[in-house]
């Protein structure tokens, strides 16, 4: 089964995601090292020259790509976004397990708050007042998957308990 991390930028989706692949001994994908690695550069540097109608049809691409291709035993992150366009909420339950990690409005913007990588949070003058009002516009969305998992200090344990 495939094992399928999403939440808001900042939830701990790689992070959890590598741990819970080591602890269960299967390999760890995360879709946006997997486009950032195809397109041989970040995704902020390609959304800011083409935009991202651009990103998110490439990014759908290598996301089908990737679900064709990867161990049955796997885990895999998606963007934060990810579960947002065409149909990936339907195409991510139909392929694995999928996991949301909810954590609180404050907690992510604790943890944003440095991060100068995320094209969407720069420039924010109060990044607890966007990721709120982002988070709830993609709530619906993350909200359809098989399981959730809320906390701010979430642990490989917490995902593991969805298998």
């Amino acid at each position: 089964m495939i094992y399928i991390l999403l939440g808001y930028m900042g939830s701990g989706k790689t992070s959890l995601g590598k741990a819970v692949s080591k602890l269960k001994n299967i390999p760890f994908y995360d879709l946006d090292q997997q486009i950032e690695d195809s397109l041989g550069t970040s995704i902020a540097d390609f959304i800011e020259k083409k935009g991202e109608l651009v990103f998110r049809k490439l990014e759908h691409e290598q996301l089908q790509s990737l679900l064709e291709n990867i161990p049955e035993d796997s885990v895999l992150a998606v963007g934060g976004g990810t579960p947002v366009f065409y149909d990936h909420m339907d195409l991510l339950n139909h392929a694995g397990i999928t996991i949301y990690l909810d954590v609180s409005v404050l907690e992510l913007a604790k943890r944003l708050k440095n991060d100068v990588q995320r094209p969407l949070i720069n420039n924010q003058d109060d990044l607890a007042e966007f990721v709120a009002k982002h988070l709830f516009e993609r709530r619906p969305y993350y909200s359809l998957a098989k399981h959730r998992i809320k906390g701010d200090q979430l642990t490989a344990g917490d995902v593991l308990s969805c298998f």
